[in-house]
């Protein structure tokens, strides 16, 4: 039976990249991901295709860049002034959160820098990417009225963050969005 609006799946996966194979993320050592479906929680071309799928199934998802974490847009890279870092220690490649014109999280990555400016791309760091999914179907029940009023997986009344792994979804380990993020709330707790 298919998986239907609203309700909520739990799935261990392995996320690698198509062109080279590299494991990108994993959670099959930890908690599952839990999502409610139709609320935009995973990125639209895995969603759709967990759809079809039942609980206990397995299977392996291939999703173009486009469907993932969208291209790779030139025009996300930006060269701002040094003085908008000061006191941060920069290195090349790391990982930045600022907030940007909408209230939303920004996250940036630099990719180099100077004594005067400082190169960083907005875009997503897996934007560009066909991803393939390596996944098991754990549970697919019905969301909660609460689930489905803050719209987070084990979110009590009131509010809260849930992704089925306890009060916290994200930790030092967290690199890409392990919740599988559109990029547009930053992650499961938005």
């Amino acid at each position: 039976m298919a998986i239907n609006e609203n309700q909520v799946v739990s799935i261990q996966y392995e996320l690698k990249d198509v062109d080279n194979g590299d494991i990108l993320d994993s959670n099959l050592e930890g908690a599952p991901l839990s999502f409610i479906v139709g609320k935009g929680q995973i990125i639209p071309g895995l969603e759709s295709e967990i759809r079809k799928l039942s609980q206990d199934d397995t299977s392996d998802i291939r999703v173009s860049a486009a469907d993932a974490y969208g291209e790779y847009d030139e025009k996300a890279v930006q060269s701002l002034p040094k003085e908008q870092f000061a006191g941060l220690e920069l290195k090349e490649g790391m990982t930045l959160y600022g907030q940007g014109e909408d209230g939303g999280t920004v996250q940036v990555t630099v990719k180099s820098f100077d004594d005067d400016s400082v190169v960083v791309d907005f875009n997503h760091p897996l934007a560009g990417k066909d991803l393939l999914f390596s996944l098991s179907v754990l549970e697919v029940r019905e969301a909660t009225s609460d689930e489905l009023l803050n719209g987070y997986v084990g979110a009590p009344a009131g509010g809260g963050c849930g992704c089925g792994a306890g009060d916290s979804c994200h930790d030092e380990k967290d690199t890409q969005d392990s919740c599988c993020s559109t990029g547009g709330n930053g992650g499961c707790c938005g």
